[in-house]
């Protein structure tokens, strides 16, 4: 009978395997195509704003990356340089003047390009364009391009989905006029300057779709604001960017971008289906009513 290996044996054999098994899962995690992408900056290519959020954070990664460089090089060279010897007295230094005036204004002028290039950029963040395409409606509510004309999405954050209603009307009472309505999936025409007034109903959520922008607390109580100018056709993704419960991982969001006609056709069918599924729950009250079963 073969003696079993000692303990000792089994756990110096699964150290170098446990490493390999990790190298392996890691490197497929780095070399496939979807965990690769926008690894170091944030999406882009969907909309105005996302382009320059993309471009202030590759501006702000840059001069970081430079300073990381020269930092870390600077440390290497002094610990080769200055390092400990059996013969030589290190040499005690206790002040440079020049150098220490030399990295303080060479910090303060980071800070100043920075603060520069964020104020230059931060206006086509905040500001939406005027649309590019035929507008749809045309609403006071801020943000506002300048000419005034814009689409109007209230989007409602509850546990655990989107519900999006279209038309400037949405934000006073989206009941009374019977504005359509979807849920998960926006949908929006390419082209048009989008404003999304966003609230929640239970606890805070947060809608992104990093393609067309930054993310946005929903928060219940308070109304938050921001815009879009989405490129299509196209289908760009999102998540709820706040835990917000058990099922948060479910809590997706989808913005589907078509031309402005095939988008007016859309709506219709959606008011279409509403008031049809409405009818079907009118008659259904009815018959349970008139049987005794409501």
């Amino acid at each position: 009978m073969r003696p079993h290996a000692s303990d000792a044996t089994r756990r110096r054999l699964g150290i170098p395997l446990s490493a390999a098994l990790a190298s392996c899962v890691l490197v497929s995690l780095v070399l496939a195509p979807s965990a690769s992408a926008n690894l170091l900056t944030p999406k882009a290519g969907g909309s105005p704003n996302a382009d320059q959020i993309h471009s202030l954070y590759t501006i702000i990664l840059y001069i970081a990356a430079v300073v990381f460089v020269g930092v870390e090089a600077t440390l290497i060279y002094s610990l080769y340089r200055f390092r400990a010897k059996k013969v030589r007295v290190a040499a005690q230094i206790h002040g440079n003047t020049r150098l220490e005036i030399g990295w303080t204004v060479g910090a303060a002028l980071i800070l100043v390009i920075l603060t520069v290039v964020t104020f230059v950029k931060l206006p086509s963040i905040i500001n939406p364009p005027n649309s590019t395409a035929p507008f749809l409606e045309s609403a006071l509510t801020q943000p506002s391009p300048p000419n005034g004309k814009r689409l109007t999405i209230c989007v409602q954050g509850r546990q655990f989905i989107w519900r999006y209603v279209y038309g400037a009307a949405c934000e006073n009472n989206p009941y009374a006029p019977k504005l359509p309505y979807s849920f998960q999936e926006m949908y929006v025409p390419a082209g048009v300057t989008v404003v999304l007034s966003i609230t929640a109903v239970d606890v805070i959520h947060s809608w992104w779709v990093p393609s067309l922008g930054g993310k946005v607390d929903a928060v219940p109580g308070y109304t938050t604001y921001t815009w879009f100018q989405a490129r299509g056709p196209a289908l760009y993704h999102g998540q709820c960017a706040q835990l917000c419960g058990r099922q948060h991982a479910f809590m997706t969001a989808q913005v589907d971008v078509m031309s402005p006609s095939d988008y007016q056709q859309k709506l219709a069918q959606l008011g279409q289906d509403i008031q049809k599924a409405n009818s079907q729950v009118t008659t259904l009250r009815a018959y349970l009513t008139k049987t005794g079963n409501l």
